[in-house]
């Protein structure tokens, strides 16, 4: 009656509306000024001290949740537990967690529900950025700018293919009442965000396996610019296709609107991170900070977040554009920083983009008991075998039509363990999150399938990859207990015993005209790289300026040393010392 009693109003309202829009029009006057943008209200008193309190314990518990698992990783290490990756355990320990918090809850002894809710903007915002712009920057920039063409071919057009098998199939499936109906722009979304791939676990075997380089960049140079380009076809499917007037516009002009948008998003957002990339080599290697570590180290951080906030202010990828910033800065910029400056740029990137990734998939395990989940088998099982069709169709064709271009051929068994190695990690979990569906009740149940398939990929098919090594290559395993090698999956353990070579070779003038005359193999980019770009961008050093790192390096482990020898745990007997050398 109410609702009768209100549209009966509204239809009065209307009339009487229509019948005093008959009246004479009144003389236009000068437009009104556009309306200042309204400021969000300033928490104060009680709620800013309710906010802050919460706030804090957030911060606590995220840090609790990290410093388990940064235990539980060493654990692993000291038993040497290689076979195990450490997403999968991580993964483990957060449903762990999870479970018995909920148990804490039903007991009524504690409430954390809000603690651990995982928040889409702090994922976007604080913890993918270290994580994106530490693989650009970490990339063997020599096998990746000579295999751009390839990897470009499996990261932009193997994603979109994946991403319209999947969504299509969602579509035509939800048409025939199979499973639960959606429109074709949240099948697109779904199927671009679960289109992003993370092959931790395979690029471990093949660095362990000693397999082709070039291989393993077609597979780790795959899987970054994958990351990149599924968030961005993910912003499309929002952006684009949901602002289009479906009653107006054809499919055609839609798809050709979105394929816009795409290439805008993409080319965009890589040219705003190469830009920024240049300018700090350019900046470094003119404004002389090598004497001065700790400005010089604080430029590069700014440096590096800079085309994140730009690109995202100007609504852009701020993903892609922190990619290939990282990119550029590695292969110009770091080389214009002090050695210590370049130690300590590496390894602040890694713990940090460590520390992000343990974060995120320790949420993705706390989310199976901390999210009201709408669960349909019928629609789990129809996306899990559309994203395995999907990745077979990257994969194949484009190995078969890449392998007449290159001398350095896909095996068919390389071509089966890249499609096995196709694991979902954390951006499709923080994808899934931020879509903005409509209802509830199919955001409910995009998050549970997307939670569904990133821990089916995690478990199942990354602890799988061990035994299917085992047993696809026999030979390279006999040779191998020969050796007595061990495949060791630890991606920290790895990350820490190495330092990049290639990051600290400092050449003087002479030295760098030398190599470049020796090297008459070089071509296309890479020639034009070496000979006119990496002089322009890159500072060549002089004698004085390798003396002064060399003392630099020196006086820092010199005074590590003696700080150690004079401590309460040093000794002083120099027999123990060769000893242990």
């Amino acid at each position: 009656l109410l609702q009768q009693k209100f549209f009966s109003n509204d239809t009065e309202n209307n009339s009487n509306e229509t019948i005093h829009s008959t009246k004479p029009a009144v003389k236009p006057t000068t437009p009104a000024p556009p309306t200042a943008k309204p400021i969000l209200p300033m928490q104060t008193g009680v709620e800013a001290q309710e906010e802050e309190q919460s706030s804090g314990l957030t911060i606590f518990f995220s840090l609790l949740v990290i410093g388990i698992c940064i235990i539980l990783v060493h654990l692993l290490i000291k038993f040497k537990l290689h076979f195990l990756p450490e997403s999968v355990a991580v993964v483990s320990l957060g449903i762990l967690m999870g479970g018995f918090i909920k148990i804490i809850e039903f007991q009524e002894l504690a409430n954390w529900k809000e603690e651990e809710m995982f928040r889409p903007n702090m994922f976007f915002l604080l913890l993918l950025p270290p994580i994106i712009f530490e693989s650009g920057y970490s990339l063997h920039k020599g096998n990746f700018f000579q295999n751009i063409g390839s990897i470009t071919l499996f990261a932009v057009i193997g994603t979109a293919i994946s991403a319209f098998i999947v969504g299509g199939g969602i579509y035509f499936l939800g048409q025939a009442d199979v499973i639960y109906k959606m429109s074709m722009t949240d099948s697109f979304a779904f199927g671009s965000l679960i289109s992003a791939v993370d092959p931790v676990a395979t690029i471990a075997i093949f660095n362990a396996l000693n397999v082709d380089p070039v291989l393993n960049m077609l597979v780790f140079g795959e899987s970054i610019l994958n990351d990149a380009v599924s968030i961005v076809l993910t912003n499309t499917a929002e952006g684009c296709f949901s602002r289009s007037d479906n009653s107006m516009v054809t499919g055609w002009e839609t798809f050709l609107q979105a394929l816009g948008y795409f290439l805008k998003m993409f080319f965009g957002s890589a040219a705003l991170g190469t830009l920024t990339g240049l300018i700090s080599a350019l900046f470094l290697k003119h404004f002389d900070l090598r004497k001065t570590p700790s400005l010089e180290f604080g430029m590069m951080i700014i440096f590096a977040y800079l085309p994140y906030g730009l690109a995202e202010g100007i609504k852009l990828s701020g993903i892609m554009s922190i990619l290939f910033a990282g990119i550029v800065m590695s292969h110009y910029t770091h080389h214009n920083l002090s050695p210590v400056t370049q130690i300590l740029m590496q390894q602040t990137l890694r713990t940090m983009a460590f520390m992000c990734e343990t974060c995120v998939f320790a949420f993705l395990g706390l989310s199976i008991f901390s999210f009201p989940h709408n669960f349909e088998i019928s629609f789990v099982i129809w996306c899990i075998v559309l994203v395995l069709l999907g990745r077979a169709v990257n994969i194949f064709p484009l190995s078969f039509l890449l392998n007449f271009f290159r001398d350095h051929k896909i095996t068919p068994k390389m071509m089966f363990i890249m499609w096995f190695s196709g694991l979902r990690g954390a951006i499709p979990y923080a994808l899934s999150l931020h879509l903005g569906l409509e209802p509830i009740e199919k955001r409910q149940l995009i998050g549970t399938t997307t939670i569904i398939i990133v821990l089916f990929t995690i478990l199942l098919m990354g602890g799988g990859t061990m035994p299917l090594i085992r047993l696809m290559d026999i030979e390279e395993s006999q040779s191998r207990r020969k050796n007595k090698k061990d495949i060791n999956l630890s991606k920290t353990e790895k990350m820490g015993n190495t330092i990049e070579s290639e990051h600290l070779s400092e050449l003087t003038e002479e030295e760098y005209e030398a190599q470049i005359y020796h090297r008459q193999d070089l071509k296309g980019f890479m020639w034009l790289d070496a000979k006119y770009l990496n002089p322009f961008f890159t500072r060549r050093l002089t004698q004085e300026d390798l003396l002064h790192g060399r003392i630099q390096m020196k006086t820092l482990t010199n005074k590590w040393y003696e700080e150690v020898r004079q401590g309460p745990s040093g000794s002083e007997n120099d027999e123990d010392e060769a000893e242990l050398l």
